[in-house]
């Protein structure tokens, strides 16, 4: 098991853009807890922190795939870099600033969201030209995955830890100035500078002409439905056994199994097309979101969560597999920004379910409910769309190239005579 990441990440420039990626990312990952301490540091409401919270969010949907398109037609370090630095100027103008006047910390938190830079779609993009074998690039997607779930329980942790030595304004600046130095670390690496996307055909919906992209859109956005709903009936179920830390230890336990389940996956090759794999995870992902709804006490309750997080980070790699596979030619890092906007709206849709799913005599177990429809009506477009998203038909051999048709496969709108 160790073997295959080992041998992934002694690759060179590997670990150099896996790190750079993940601590380029730490704003994104940390800021609606950095938002909501700075907020009521300066004796703001909670409301007026989930606005500024809910409009970063939204700069940020809106934001991801339209960098990642900017990617694909000027190259990484181009955009990406700016855009780290302008991302981190509007946070940085959010901390100097004051709430009053309420425009400029608006205006902070959309400069702030809409520039952060792709980084994700970037990484993913570049992972085949670096690796150069499937077993690697398959090994990479499903650490990618892992390290994503560790940010996401490392991040808060930093930023408390900030605050707690120095100030919300203080972690602002540090958290954001690491974001710009793991950006610069990915866009100064030779693959970066030297990646380079395929041409690729003048279209205003650019990588959402693909129909398999676009079931993967609305499969991981039912996705993200589901973990948001699971994020705020982990709260309320806390409210009722013992306070947030309980609420913590669910979250923590989702990532931990997570974490399980990606390096199990990761550790070998699977049988089947990717396409037909993915399905079979979110089934598994489906299923295991059902025992939540018992509700029982702190310490199955737990375990219940470890156990409905096992199928995430493997769905998450398979779609990576899967979205490589069938993004049109030239519009590789956008088709990868699209699915981080679908998961983080679907997330955001989810919590704003189960609010009024549990407030409204529902309680915990319908903001429970709400995840498991989220987790089924996945595998349902995955199901019902099964056609649009059926596998190539040549083999899958990945070769040395340095744009979407890695895996050397046929899909509509590839010319296959043509690399970059």
């Amino acid at each position: 098991m160790a073997a295959g990441y080992g041998d992934m990440l002694r690759t060179r420039y590997a670990a150099r853009l896996l790190t750079g990626t993940l601590v380029g990312r730490l704003p994104n990952a940390t800021a609606a807890l950095a938002i909501v301490l700075f907020v009521r540091a300066e004796g703001g409401s909670l409301g007026l922190a989930s606005a500024l919270s809910a409009v970063y969010g939204v700069a940020n949907a809106v934001g991801q795939p339209l960098l990642g398109r900017a990617v694909d037609l000027y190259g990484q370090p181009k955009v990406m870099f700016p855009a780290a630095v302008l991302s981190a100027l509007g946070m940085t103008l959010f901390a100097v600033g004051s709430l009053d006047p309420l425009p400029l910390p608006y205006l902070a938190m959309v400069v702030a969201g809409f520039f952060t830079p792709p980084l994700e779609g970037g990484l993913r993009a570049l992972w085949p030209s670096v690796l150069k074998d499937e077993g690697r690039i398959h090994a990479a997607y499903s650490l990618d995955a892992i390290a994503q779930e560790v940010m996401y329980v490392v991040g808060p942790l930093i930023i408390t830890g900030f605050v707690a030595f120095w100030s919300p304004a203080g972690a602002l600046y540090v958290i954001n100035l690491l974001g710009v130095l793991g950006a610069l670390a990915v866009v100064t690496s030779p693959p970066s500078r030297q990646w380079r996307s395929e041409p690729r055909d003048a279209h205003w919906l650019g990588a959402l002409r693909s129909r398999g992209l676009l079931v993967l859109l609305g499969t991981f956005f039912c996705i993200g439905t589901a973990l948001g709903s699971i994020a705020l009936a982990a709260v309320a179920y806390g409210g009722d056994h013992g306070g947030d830390t309980v609420a913590g230890y669910l979250l923590s336990a989702l990532g931990v199994g997570a974490l399980i389940g990606g390096t199990i996956y990761g550790a070998r090759q699977w049988p089947g097309t990717p396409e037909q794999r993915l399905r079979v995870l979110v089934a598994g992902l489906a299923v295991c979101y059902v025992p939540l709804l018992l509700v029982p006490g702190v310490v199955a309750m737990t375990v219940l969560a470890g156990v409905a997080g096992v199928f995430l980070a493997p769905s998450l790699a398979c779609a990576f597999v899967v979205v490589d596979r069938h993004a049109l030619r030239g519009t590789v890092t956008e088709a990868f920004s699209w699915l981080v906007t679908s998961f983080g709206v679907g997330a955001a849709i989810g919590t704003a379910l189960a609010g009024p799913a549990v407030e409204n005599g529902g309680g915990v177990t319908a903001g429970f409910a709400v995840a498991v429809c989220g987790g089924f009506a996945a595998l349902l477009v995955l199901v019902l769309a099964r056609r649009a998203l059926r596998a190539p038909e040549a083999p899958s051999t990945v070769v040395a190239r340095s744009e979407n048709d890695r895996n050397g496969a046929v899909e509509p709108g590839f010319s296959t005579g043509v690399q970059a």
